[in-house]
């Protein structure tokens, strides 16, 4: 659902193309992060339909494991941010056919809660590693974690590297925290 998760992603598979990194994959949710929030309508709203791709995301990641879970995201993401797909439900039945997995099968089970202690598992390890001040996304690498970066853009080939190796080079320092400034542009996926 995260714009910004998004993007975030979709760099991290340009920076697997150009350094030696392999993406492991974790289902975080909105949902999760914000159901016991004080939120307003609008985003109350948008935070309730977060759960049948947060749920089904589980679900393929509980059968088929990281690279498929992947793939699913890819898949749902493309549809929901991408192509502008506002129905979920279709978002994410479109993306389990094109993936040739248990549509109906997980689609029913997504419905539930059935897996829901995996994905607040899954959730909770991401906020762990950077703490209860943030949202998504969350990268973590080289032993430590942070949350973003929130871009807007996604930077391609040898300078999604170079953002790769400053982000590195700032997790590694101990004492750093933060960098943040006021968005200027809405978020943007080609």
């Amino acid at each position: 659902m995260c714009p910004f998760a998004w993007i975030t992603s979709r760099w991290m598979l340009e920076v697997e193309k150009v350094r030696p990194i392999t993406v492991n994959w974790r289902i975080m949710s909105l949902s999760v992060l914000n159901e016991d929030k004080d939120l307003d309508a609008g985003y109350r709203e948008s935070v309730e339909r977060g759960w049948l791709p947060a749920r089904a995301a589980t679900q393929v990641w509980d059968r088929h494991g990281n690279e498929a879970v992947g793939k699913y995201y890819t898949a749902v993401g493309t549809r929901i941010h991408n192509e502008g797909q506002k129905d979920f439900e279709v978002a994410v039945r479109e993306a389990l056919d094109e993936l040739g997995l248990e549509t109906e099968d997980i689609l029913e089970a997504a419905r539930t809660d059935v897996l829901d202690e995996k994905l607040r598992a899954s959730h909770q390890a991401g906020i762990d590693l950077v703490g209860d001040e943030v949202g998504t996304p969350v990268v973590s690498f080289n032993g430590t974690a942070f949350f973003g970066p929130v871009m807007t853009r996604i930077p391609r080939g040898e300078e999604a590297g170079t953002i790769f190796d400053a982000a590195v080079t700032l997790a590694g320092y101990p004492y750093f925290y933060e960098i943040k400034r006021s968005r200027t542009t809405k978020p943007e996926f080609d």
